[in-house]
């Protein structure tokens, strides 16, 4: 069951940081050129669709799945692997904390600002989101070489 565990914990990390690393890549450098009313239009369309059922199930499981590998006991496994897991839990809920308190917060700014002025909300909301976005992913990265090397 651990180990089971610590698959999921790992895919799931995979699949969040992989996500976060297409925006950072992808979709952010896309977005550069686009006039302030179709970057806005287009962010505020992402900001609405991204918090879907799949999404959770990948926010919620990066924290989930590493501290369901913890708490099941293993026979055999050494202190280091279980600091590996630790410390991909520390970058997993860092990354979320980063979002909760920043990333999240710009977004709802952005969305409030709908009905007033496109440049402005872009001023406000680009520079500091790219930056939070580049710590979380970065973050969740790190949680995802972690939950591989402990399970390797």
């Amino acid at each position: 069951m651990a180990s089971l565990l610590l698959a999921l914990a790992a895919a799931t990390t995979g699949l969040y940081a992989g996500f976060l690393l297409c925006f950072l890549t992808g979709i952010m450098p896309g977005l550069r050129p686009l006039p302030d009313d179709q970057f806005a239009a287009a962010m505020r369309s992402f900001n609405e669709k991204v918090p879907g059922p799949a999404f959770l199930v990948l926010f919620l499981g990066v924290i989930a799945f590493p501290v369901a590998a913890l708490v099941v006991p293993v026979d055999g496994r050494t202190s280091a692997e279980g600091g590996l897991v630790v410390g991909a839990l520390a970058c997993a809920v860092l990354s979320h904390l980063v979002t909760v308190s920043g990333n999240i917060p710009l977004n709802s700014a952005l969305a409030a600002a709908e009905d007033g002025d496109d440049s402005a909300a872009r001023r406000a909301f680009e520079s500091r989101w790219n930056t939070l976005h580049r710590i979380r992913t970065a973050l969740s990265t790190g949680a995802f070489a972690l939950l591989v090397a402990a399970a390797v």
